[in-house]
C-alpha cells in the first residue's frame, strides 16, 4: 500500500538516492572512513553495540554510518544484521572482578584498595568548546607510570562485604538457567535477570530518565556510587568436544555497583543493598542509570512500597526498547487514509447530532 500511494517504485528508488547523496555529504569534504568512526567515537559506537545486542565495533561503526550518526536507526540495522547470525555456542559467566582495569572510581570511599583510577573521562573538563579540534589534532604522547596497573583489582563493595553491612551478592538457590530476551517474549512477573538483560539493551535516555526520576523523590531511592569500573574482561567459552574453557578474546565493559540506604523490612534486616548495571565498551552514564532503576525494581522484593513510576517493572521494561518505541511511534507516517476517513464520518456525524439536539432544546 506504502508503494502504491507513494508513487510507485521509482519514486521510493529515488529517494534512496537523495538519501545516500545526503549521507555522503560535499565531494570536497573528505569521507568518514569506519576506522575513524570505531576510534574517534568511540563512546557512540558503543551506545550502538549496547541496544543493538551484537559486540562488534566495526559494524556498530558501519550502522553509523549508514544511519548518518542517527543513534536509533544504527541499533536498528544492527539489530537487524544480528538476527541474520548464527549461534555457535555460549559463553560462560563473564569474570568482572578480573577486569583489566583502565577506569576505576568510587564515591562512597577515597582511599581504596588499588586507589581511584580517573582513567578517560570526561568529569574534570570545563565543558567549554576547544576550537583547536576544528583542524587536525596531533596524536598525544602519554606519560607512562613507573609502574603498571595491577592485573586485577578487588572489589570496593568488599569493604562493607567483611562487615555484613550490605546484602550478599549471591544466586538464590536452585537459580534456573536466565531466560534469553533475544528469543523470547518479556514476561511478568519478570526475574531480575531478565529485568538486567532488558535494562541492559534499553533505550539509555529512558533509563537515564527513570534514574533521575528515583532520585528526585519518585523511588524513596538514596543512592552512592559504590564502584564504577571500566577495562578489559576474557570472553571464555567450553566447548563440548573439548572438554575444557578456552579464552576467545576480551571485550570491554563498563560495570557500576550502586549501594542504596536500605531501613529494613519484613523480608530483610537494616543493611545496604545494591543496584547493578553493565554495559558494552565505556558507557558509565548507562551503566550508573542502569543501577538505580535496577535497585527500583526490586522494591517489592525487599518489601517497599512500589508507587513510582520506576518501581513499576511492566512500565519501566515495556517502554526501555527504542527500536520498538521508534517503530511505534514512526509508524504513524504511514497512510491511515481509511481510518482517517472513518473518524471524520464519525465527527461530522456527531456534530450533525449536536446540532439537531441544539435545535430541539431551543
Amino acid at each position: 500500500m506504502y508503494v502504491a500511494v507513494k508513487g510507485g517504485e521509482t519514486a521510493i528508488a529515488r529517494s534512496w538516492d537523495l538519501l545516500a547523496a545526503a549521507r555522503r555529504g560535499d565531494e570536497d569534504v573528505p569521507e568518514l572512513s569506519i576506522a575513524q568512526i570505531r576510534q574517534q567515537m568511540r563512546l557512540a559506537v558503543a551506545r550502538v553495540m549496547q541496544e543493538g545486542s551484537l559486540y562488534d565495533e566495526e559494524l556498530a561503526a558501519l550502522a553509523l554510518k549508514q544511519a548518518s550518526g542517527d543513534i536509533m536507526e544504527a541499533v536498528f540495522l544492527l539489530r537487524a544484521f544480528r538476527t541474520t547470525l548464527p549461534r555457535f555456542g555460549q559463553s560462560l559467566p563473564l569474570n568482572t572482578a578480573a577486569m583489566r582495569v583502565r577506569r576505576r572510581v568510587s564515591g562512597t570511599f577515597k582511599d581504596v584498595p588499588g586507589g581511584q583510577i580517573l582513567g578517560p573521562t570526561a568529569d574534570y573538563t570545563q565543558r567549554l568548546l576547544d576550537f583547536g579540534l576544528m583542524g587536525a589534532a596531533d596524536q598525544m604522547a602519554l606519560e607512562q607510570a613507573d609502574a603498571p596497573l595491577p592485573d586485577a583489582l578487588p572489589g570496593v563493595l568488599q569493604l562493607l562485604d567483611r562487615e555484613g553491612l550490605i546484602e550478599a551478592d549471591l544466586p538464590p538457590e536452585g537459580d534456573p538457567e536466565p531466560v534469553d530476551l533475544t528469543r523470547e517474549p518479556l514476561m511478568f512477573p519478570a526475574s531480575r535477570p531478565a529485568r538486567l538483560q532488558n535494562l541492559a539493551r534499553g533505550d539509555e535516555g529512558w533509563l537515564l530518565g527513570l534514574a533521575y526520576s528515583t532520585q528526585r523523590g519518585y523511588a524513596e531511592s538514596h543512592p552512592f556510587a559504590g564502584e564504577i569500573r571500566m577495562g578489559e574482561v576474557s570472553v571464555m567459552i567450553c566447548p563440548e568436544e573439548l572438554g575444557f574453557e578456552i579464552d576467545i578474546g576480551e571485550i570491554t565493559l563498563t560495570e557500576c555497583q550502586m549501594i542504596n540506604q536500605f531501613a529494613g523490612s519484613k523480608t530483610a534486616p537494616p543493611q545496604f543493598t545494591r543496584g547493578y548495571g553493565l554495559s558494552f565498551g565505556e558507557a558509565e552514564r548507562k551503566a550508573m542509570a542502569m543501577a538505580l532503576v535496577d535497585r527500583s525494581l526490586r522494591a517489592e522484593e525487599l518489601g517497599e512500597t512500589a508507587h513510582a513510576p520506576a518501581q513499576q517493572a511492566e512500565f519501566a521494561l515495556c517502554h526501555s526498547d527504542n527500536v520498538e518505541a521508534s517503530g511505534f511511534v514512526q509508524h504513524l507516517k504511514l497512510p491511515h487514509y481509511v481510518d482517517f476517513q472513518a473518524e471524520l464520518a464519525l465527527i461530522r456525524q456527531l456534530r450533525a447530532a449536536a446540532a439537531d439536539q441544539e435545535k430541539t432544546d431551543d
